[in-house]
């Protein structure tokens, strides 16, 4: 079989991981003559984007549970896909769509198989259940001939924990799968003011409105329903505090219901479900980033929101330990507790601290995490 290197073929889960994973990156391995493909699971918005980008596509079920029957059927599908297309370089991201990936790719010979490390999910798994994660881990690790770690702290980890040979694993440069367009999208210079106050207005926020944000899975391991708890009691402080939520709903890692009815419910809590586009002006919106999370493999939102000028509050776990400078671009939270978070939401207000961290939060993500920096990595990693 013949493996042509300018075919690129990456494997997903689910299509919104191909914003946070890939994005432009699409356009600028096109422009040097690269023909992108994508495997993933089906989406009503998939094709359209497909155009966009310029990458080809075919879907499969790639679901996060496992499921031996499912998971075979698309193992053979990519198998297909790859010899039919002559692909000549696999990246597989996230543990289901890495592990098929790899499998696919080793079987098929291809030459340079590329596993994505995102996080590592076993770190909030027990038991039986947390041995089976590493296994398979282990398994893709061992078939891929290179393996990017998107943090410092997921590399440690990963080689603490025996995943795979310490000279397959690397991170780009300080970290991330495919950086941030700082210049661009995430540019506040670049905010139109007009469509800025329209949106605000759509969403019911107000001139003098504080407001938290978060984006991603409203799901438990992010840390969900501590974060609303500690709005609940911030609230009570400040009266013109807000939560903006921007992502949808976790169908595995699930809310419990107390939690989803008052985001959906609450009058001062913004839920918008999953933004395709425009992510920047939600952003633009928000005062400063919450992310309570349990694990990461480098969280991109609190890096969009800090491009935009907006410092974070998170954990210091895998992941997030590497996404702000403590006291400089934002706050870490000790435990993941709501005490602890309405004590950070607190310090942050009463000392004002918005300006004096605005600028370090920008100036730390367009110094050490541009898109433009990333992608040479990965040209070097291809190549």
């Amino acid at each position: 079989m013949r493996h042509n290197k300018q075919n690129i073929l990456h494997v997903l889960s689910i299509y919104y991981q191909l914003h946070y994973f890939i994005g432009d990156q699409f356009l600028y391995f096109k422009g040097k003559g690269a023909h992108e493909h994508v495997i993933c699971s089906n989406h009503e918005n998939l094709k359209s984007y497909a155009k966009k980008m310029g990458f080809e596509y075919s879907s499969t079920p790639i679901q996060r549970h496992i499921s031996l029957k499912t998971d075979l059927k698309s193992l053979i599908h990519i198998i297909r896909y790859i010899r039919k297309n002559n692909i000549g370089i696999v990246v597989g991201h996230s543990p289901k769509g890495g592990l098929l990936a790899m499998l696919a790719a080793f079987i098929c010979n291809v030459p340079t198989r590329i596993y994505f490390r995102h996080g590592l999910v076993y770190e909030t798994a027990t038991g039986f259940l947390r041995k089976l994660l590493i296994a398979c881990d282990k398994i893709t690790s061992l078939c891929a001939t290179k393996i990017v770690c998107v943090s410092n702290s997921v590399l440690r980890q990963s080689i603490k924990d025996k995943l795979g040979s310490v000279n397959k694993q690397i991170v780009l440069g300080k970290g991330t799968c495919t950086g941030i367009d700082t210049r661009g999208k995430f540019n506040p210079e670049n905010i139109n003011p007009h469509k800025l106050s329209n949106l605000k207005s759509k969403w019911g926020i107000e001139d003098g409105d504080f407001v938290l944000g978060y984006s991603g899975r409203m799901a438990k391991d992010k840390g969900i329903p501590q974060v609303v708890q500690a709005f609940e009691m911030a609230k009570k402080k400040y009266p013109k505090l807000k939560l903006l939520l921007m992502g949808p709903f976790d169908s595995r890692d699930i809310l419990p219901n107390a939690i989803k009815d008052k985001i959906l419910n609450y009058k001062d809590i913004i839920w918008t479900d999953f933004i395709d586009e425009d992510q920047e002006y939600f952003y633009a919106m928000m005062n400063v980033y919450i992310l309570a999370s349990y694990r990461e493999g480098f969280p991109i939102g609190i890096l969009e929101a800090q491009s935009m000028g907006v410092p974070g509050i998170t954990t210091k776990v895998t992941g997030c330990i590497d996404s702000i400078i403590s006291e400089k671009t934002g706050l870490f939270i000790e435990d993941i507790d709501k005490n602890n978070i309405f004590e950070a939401i607190c310090y942050y207000i009463d000392n004002n601290l918005n300006k004096q961290y605005s600028k370090n939060a920008r100036k730390w993500v367009s110094d050490n995490f541009d898109q433009s920096i990333v992608w040479k990595h990965i040209e070097q990693l291809y190549s």
